[in-house]
């Protein structure tokens, strides 16, 4: 899908990767962007840049979702790219995480997804066109050393977005997942830690990744080129790529919280 013209959407918009989706649509000739956040005054600062609208949302949440959506149809008749990018690293650790903290990772990084679809996608296979992009992680393909909320919620995005590709790339509907390591953003303002093993990149860099993943209807779009090979030798040999990921658990166990 060509970008030009096209009205967006973008969560998370307030600052990283989410902003800087929103300024790269802004500079291809998007018609409309709605810069989505919580943090309302961040939004409004993207929007500013953007000659957009801010909204503020909780992602998480089914109707704010819907009100995000009505409030783009409001503003442009309609929604052509809805790129579901809020996420949140959630509590470290397994044995001491709590059963709200479950849930919270779980309504930011997975059903904000499926909301977000949900809602939007009606409008899309009425005009037999539309693009959805979600940001999930390389920890979606590989796993978060440290991290159970992180791993599983951010594999269960990759998931979502794959199904939706296969159930309807062939009625219109373009899908792409951002599956990065380290971007340079406040979730990594502390470190990059483990996921930072092959460099800290830009969120400018995702987001021009990103852009031309969604012109060449380009599923997977993964910024650091090593993941593309990681995932290549899960694939071939599940127990030797465990073996590794646990010598570089130990490597990183004496920060890694239980």
């Amino acid at each position: 899908m060509q970008v030009k013209d096209k009205r967006v959407v973008v969560t998370g918009a307030a600052s990283g990767i989410g902003k800087a989706l929103s300024v790269a649509f802004h500079k291809a000739g998007a018609q409309s962007v709605v810069a989505v956040d919580m943090n309302i005054e961040g939004a409004e600062e993207t929007a500013k840049d953007v000659n957009g609208i801010a909204v503020e949302a909780n992602v998480g949440q089914e109707p704010d979702i819907i009100r995000v959506i009505e409030k783009a149809n409001e503003l442009s008749g309609g929604i052509d790219i809805f790129c579901s990018n809020a996420g949140i690293g959630g509590v470290p650790g397994f044995l001491n995480v709590k059963n709200e903290d479950w849930q919270n990772i779980w309504e930011v990084n997975v059903l904000s997804h499926i909301f977000a679809a949900r809602n939007v996608l009606p409008q899309m296979l009425d005009r037999g066109e539309g693009y959805l992009m979600s940001t999930a992680s390389a920890a979606g393909l590989l796993t978060q050393i440290g991290s159970a909320g992180y791993s599983v919620t951010k594999a269960a995005a990759v998931s979502f977005a794959e199904w939706l590709k296969i159930t309807y790339g062939s009625k219109g509907i373009g899908v792409s997942c951002l599956c990065p390591q380290a971007v340079k953003t406040a979730m990594t303002a502390g470190g990059p830690g483990v996921a930072g093993i092959d460099g800290m990149i830009e969120p400018e860099e995702a987001a021009e990744d990103v852009l031309d993943a969604i012109e060449k209807d380009r599923f997977l779009v993964t910024p650091h080129a090593e993941v593309l090979e990681y995932v290549k030798r899960k694939g071939t040999d599940r127990d030797r790529w465990i073996s590794g990921m646990q010598r570089l658990h130990g490597r990183f166990e004496e920060m890694i919280p239980d």
